[in-house]
């Protein structure tokens, strides 16, 4: 029988692989994508959707991703969907791939892309007892190998794997060169955006372009000088991957693009800079947050957001602990936004997260500046927080006037 277009190689031919956390833990099953190893940090993700996306955002860069929702493959791979211009992901962990893809808008199937671009994967009946690991004991480092099946001595090139925390990785993925997005065709300018490239989605972009913002891409090391260069109507901090505490040349441009005074948006790892900025720690988180249903309040209306999130590292509370791995402080229902003071002007935050508590969102009172620590551009996920594009236009409107 021939396969059908995108069609994955059967479960039966497929050869052993395995799957060890730095704890010692082993799980067997079989090799998935390109035959070889993997090393990096073993994390979930709880979307049911999303893959493709989730594969090529650059924020997964040296992680071992653990889908939960059990069929992946399903729709295949297409050319429109990446959110860079390759998988970033070390490796992946799935628990039944599809044998077909379905959808109409597929080239190839997952295990095709994956053999393309190198990366390992394993597929394993023990997704729920892996999670459910990882959420007791934290995300830790691991290895998929299809070629030393041996637990204890892959454990041990897994112990002497770099770790997470420390790691400065902004850099890596970043553009080398900066680069232009501009609105579609018969869209006005409105904005001019420097967008700084800490591990930025092809859709952050896009949805500022959509609204009339013409972005310049600018590398993850660019000074405050060049990117103030050009005077643009504001500054934009994306998400990206490793330790926000590693990324001092972000801060220090965070800190002088506050101090020009110039509209400032971030998301995700740029949120964790801007806190930085202002004299927040941060902290890891044990697990992190992974996935397209996160629940978010903001404290100043009460609304609660479902959002799109991938962070291992957390902005820490005002006037809590500061240390690294210092626990979340959980916000009751009527919490209000926690204020605090900086050289900037006085702060508050402004989300949480409703599942630990963790610092979600942070603003400038006195200044034009607010992040999330969320994906607004929902790529893949929910829509619900979108308008924050929106709202860093209004922001740049009022600097404007």
């Amino acid at each position: 029988m021939t396969p059908m277009p995108g069609a994955s190689e059967p479960a039966a031919a497929r050869p052993p692989a395995l799957l060890v956390l730095e704890d010692g833990t082993a799980f067997r099953g079989t090799a998935y994508g390109a035959p070889g190893e993997a090393f990096g940090e073993a994390v979930f993700s709880t979307g049911m959707t999303g893959y493709q996306e989730t594969l090529t955002d650059p924020s997964y860069r040296g992680q071992i991703i653990t889908m939960t929702a059990p069929h992946i493959g399903n729709t295949g791979i297409n050319d429109e969907d990446n959110e860079s211009g390759r998988i970033w992901a070390a490796g992946l962990v799935l628990r039944e791939p599809s044998p077909v893809s379905s959808s109409w808008r597929a080239t190839r199937s997952l295990d095709d892309e994956l053999r393309a671009q190198g990366v390992t994967a394993i597929a394993i009946s023990g997704t729920r007892a892996l999670t459910l690991r990882l959420r007791e004991r934290g995300a830790m480092r691991a290895a998929i190998s299809s070629l030393a099946l041996d637990p204890a001595g892959l454990a041990a090139r897994v112990m002497a794997s770099p770790g997470m925390a420390g790691a400065d990785l902004a850099r890596q993925v970043s553009t080398h060169e900066p680069y232009v997005v501009r609105p579609p065709a018969g869209t006005p300018v409105r904005h001019r955006v420097a967008a700084v490239d800490l591990g930025i989605k092809a859709a952050t972009p896009l949805a500022m372009a959509r609204l009339g913002c013409e972005a310049r891409v600018l590398p993850a090391t660019s000074t405050a000088a060049q990117i103030l260069a050009g005077s643009p109507d504001g500054v934009f901090f994306s998400n990206g991957p490793g330790d926000p505490a590693a990324c001092g040349y972000a801060i220090d441009a965070m800190r002088g693009v506050l101090a020009a005074g110039v509209p400032v948006f971030g998301i995700c790892l740029g949120s964790q800079v801007l806190g930085r900025a202002l004299g927040l720690g941060t902290y890891k988180l044990r697990f992190g947050h992974r996935g397209i249903n996160q629940p978010v309040k903001d404290l100043r209306t009460g609304r609660v957001h479902v959002t799109s999130h991938n962070h291992g590292f957390a902005v820490a509370m005002p006037g809590g602990p500061q240390a690294p791995g210092a626990p979340a402080t959980p916000a009751g229902p009527a919490a209000p936004p926690a204020r605090f003071d900086t050289e900037f002007g006085a702060a508050e935050i402004t989300h949480v997260n409703l599942n630990d508590g963790v610092v979600e969102g942070l603003r400038l009172l006195d200044a034009p500046a607010f992040a999330v620590q969320y994906h607004p551009e929902a790529a893949p996920g929910p829509h619900d927080a979108a308008g924050l594009f929106a709202e860093f236009c209004d922001l740049m409107e009022r600097s404007r006037a």
